[in-house]
């Protein structure tokens, strides 16, 4: 583990297994740091891959810093692969990671990168809007997400982790993971939290899909009552023509926690290719 400057000049924590094999980065979803990929860090060691995590600025282990735009953020992705000088590199975004890893190919592009995956993913675009009416967030929902996680952030992120790791009515994961997840959750800075909030809410991703050229992966749950697969698996796998998709049967947002050996197995599957 260590740290690395950021794209402006902000210390990011990460870490990294090592190793000469593939790089595959993962990053993580809002409102987690880089720890919430442990089921996948060593199954994807033990075939043989170079695995790196890393905390978002403003959680886990990395300093607070503004801005906290898509472009800041795909800037500390930059700013890390580069310092790691990696190369022939697999990205893979779960949720709010999956916009950082659009906006990365989009800036940044495609020298250092092989393939990508986006898992559970906010792309193409969350924010329902009349130009983007298959939107599956309305405004008044990410209103209301703000105001609550503002006035009680610890009351927010039980109901948030609940949603998060349920199908419908019932919760695939055991009552200590969901803890695990909320005490994640508690090292996030507040304004880093909300402001992250706010840019995976209403940032559109849609041309930066068109530009993501490399062999992709779209992975979702069909069970996801956070970022829906019909308003953004699916969407994304239409925007990406040369896409695969796989769906898992009854899988929430969290699946990677929740069905970690059908997560595993289509991330290893993609990257055996």
């Amino acid at each position: 583990m260590g740290t690395i400057t950021g794209a402006n000049g902000n210390e990011l924590h990460y870490e990294d297994t090592g190793g000469t094999g593939r790089p595959v980065v993962l990053v993580h979803g809002w409102p987690l740091n880089g720890q919430s990929w442990k089921d996948q860090v060593g199954p994807l060691a033990e075939a043989g891959h170079r695995v790196i995590t890393y905390d978002r600025r403003g959680f886990g282990q990395s300093e607070p810093q503004h801005p906290y735009t898509y472009d800041a953020l795909a800037g500390d992705l930059s700013a890390l692969i580069d310092a790691l000088d990696l190369r022939d590199a697999v990205l893979v975004g779960f949720s709010m990671g999956g916009g950082e890893v659009a906006r990365y190919l989009a800036q940044h592009g495609t020298d250092r990168i092989c393939s990508v995956v986006f898992a559970a993913a906010v792309t193409p675009y969350l924010l329902h809007t009349s130009g983007n009416p298959e939107g599956p967030l309305k405004k008044t929902e990410a209103a209301a997400m703000a105001a609550q996680l503002t006035a009680n952030r610890e009351k927010f992120f039980d109901g948030f982790t609940t949603q998060f790791f349920s199908a419908g009515d019932t919760l695939c994961v055991t009552e200590e993971q969901r803890q695990e997840a909320i005490a994640l959750c508690l090292q996030a800075n507040k304004l880093a939290a909300l402001e992250c909030m706010a840019s995976f809410g209403a940032t559109d991703f849609r041309e930066d899909l068109e530009q993501v050229s490399v062999p992709t992966l779209v992975l979702h749950g069909d069970a996801d009552g956070v970022v829906s697969f019909e308003g953004s698996g699916q969407r994304t796998h239409q925007a990406i023509p040369h896409s695969e998709l796989v769906v898992i049967p009854g899988a929430p947002h969290g699946l990677n926690v929740s069905h970690p050996d059908e997560f595993n197995a289509a991330l290893l599957g993609f990257l055996s290719h």
